[in-house]
């Protein structure tokens, strides 16, 4: 778990105490992606890889009975029992990941080609989306966001982002206001009784605005 994410959950807590509501998260996720690219330069597809921490790690590995040994590895046997547990996705599940090019939303696939993996206790699972209609990139940035809407999960983008398929293309970070953010709903949850159904209120919700911004951009062909 990132120190930058256990300083968001903290000020979270404290920040929104008084509130109707306390928004913080209870699974910690280090994330990367690559975003892939076909032969005529078209956004094809996205791998994400999650690498939950220590303690959601255990529970995983004691639900799925891996790693009986404690020796923070597993077998090809129980790495092959594990494949697949986060990627049976219920109806609706977006995954956690959005990709966003000229203002719309890109339709994902569901996870294909899962992995799974335990590493110094710690396991790692990807997964790749499909993007729909193959977008050619041609100056416009494409934005990738990995974030739970209801902040119940953090994501924290700290594993490598790279792009396969093109050479052209260069990438930006944008990091979230965690402050500014915190701040202004703070604002927005104080004006409220307790009662107040906050999306009446259009009270936003919060996980999107935690998220670091990945923004590629490639020139035209």
């Amino acid at each position: 778990m990132s120190k930058r994410l256990n300083g968001i959950a903290a000020a979270a807590c404290m920040m929104l105490a008084p509130a109707p509501i306390a928004a913080h998260p209870h699974v910690f996720i280090d994330t990367g992606l690559e975003i892939i690219f076909d032969a005529e330069g078209r956004l094809t597809h996205v791998k994400v890889t999650w690498k939950y921490d220590d303690l959601y790690s255990l529970l995983l590995a004691e639900d799925y009975r891996v790693d009986s040994d404690g020796d923070g590895a597993l077998t090809d046997a129980e790495r092959k029992e594990l494949t697949g547990f986060d990627a049976d996705w219920v109806q609706g599940y977006a995954g956690d990941l959005e990709v966003v090019l000229d203002g719309q939303v890109l339709a994902l696939s569901r996870p294909l080609d899962p992995t799974a993996d335990m590493i110094d206790g710690r396991i790692i699972s990807t997964h790749i989306r499909e993007v729909a209609g193959t977008p050619l990139l041609e100056g416009d940035p494409v934005s990738l966001k990995a974030f739970d809407p209801t902040y119940y999960t953090a994501y924290d983008m700290t594993l490598p982002v790279v792009v396969k398929g093109r050479s052209d293309c260069v990438f930006t970070r944008i990091e979230p206001d965690i402050e500014g953010q915190l701040a202004q709903m703070q604002a927005q949850l104080l004006t409220l009784d307790a009662n107040a159904d906050l999306e009446e209120n259009d009270i936003p919700l919060i996980g999107g605005e935690f998220a670091t911004d990945i923004r590629v951009t490639c020139p035209a062909l």
